[in-house]
């Protein structure tokens, strides 16, 4: 009920962007976004030993950029600190898998969903864990700070005997998981089979269990902006909108997953 909740939530955001739209039809072409990016977390984000920032969301980001003939600058921050950063202006978007939650929606507005990607443990192969508090009891799980998965398990894992750790980045998560400090990692499962599993240092670990589906989760993944912003809203919208048309989202998506992210309606 509460996910039903949410999603009509999104869908009166959708046709208010709409309305928007028209309002702003006359607005001033937007010459400049600044995305932030955490660049440790391929394959939606990283960056090359040359230090070029590539990616899911990098691939993304350029293509909106190019469709509202704008530049697109990266400015590499902490997925903790992108919220207050965002409202201190250091950048004008957050382009970096952040889910659209009821919780960061009282701090920040949203784009239109752009894709939904699961959320799933990484354990060793054969652990048998389960994402539940029964199974993870007495258990450590590595999350990223500032993640959905952060607060998921904080709630509903931790009261019950979970110790949950917290990590700057998700470098740092999974050199844990490998070193054993952490017997599981709670994270986006996207990011998880084509980022770290495909590795040879992800070879002794897999998916655990089933996905986690909550209000906490959350629908889907947008682009964070400040409250307010509805000029830039609108036009990455319209962008967003017009690379789904002409085909330039399902080309990105599948070069880096092998399912289908797009918001299924």
């Amino acid at each position: 009920m509460a996910i039903s909740r949410l999603t009509a939530r999104l869908r009166q955001t959708l046709a208010l962007a709409v309305l928007a739209g028209c309002a702003f039809g006359a607005q001033a072409k937007i010459d400049q976004v600044r995305f932030a990016v955490d660049p440790t977390y391929p394959p939606f984000e990283s960056k090359t030993p040359q230090g070029k920032l590539v990616g899911f969301d990098i691939d993304l980001g350029n293509a909106l950029c190019e469709q509202m003939q704008a530049k697109c600058v990266w400015v590499e921050s902490q997925f903790d600190g992108m919220i207050p950063a965002l409202k201190a202006r250091k950048f004008d978007a957050i382009l970096s898998d952040m889910g659209i939650t009821e919780e960061r929606l009282k701090q920040i507005d949203f784009t239109v969903p752009l894709y939904d990607t699961h959320t799933q443990l990484i354990a060793r192969k054969g652990s048998g864990l389960l994402p539940t508090a029964e199974s993870l009891k007495g258990k450590t799980v590595g999350v990223e700070q500032g993640t959905v998965q952060e607060r998921y398990a904080l709630a509903k894992w931790q009261p019950h005997g979970v110790q949950v750790v917290p990590y700057g980045d998700q470098a740092q998560v999974e050199s844990d998981l490998i070193s054993g400090r952490l017997d599981v990692v709670f994270t986006d499962a996207a990011q998880a089979a084509n980022g770290f599993l495909k590795h040879p240092q992800g070879k002794d670990f897999e998916l655990a269990g089933p996905i986690v589906q909550d209000p906490i989760i959350g629908p889907g993944t947008a682009i964070g902006l400040r409250k307010g912003d509805t000029e830039l809203k609108t036009a990455l919208d319209k962008a967003f909108a017009e690379l789904k048309k002409n085909g330039t989202f399902d080309k990105i998506q599948k070069q880096y997953f092998a399912t289908d992210i797009s918001i299924q309606q």
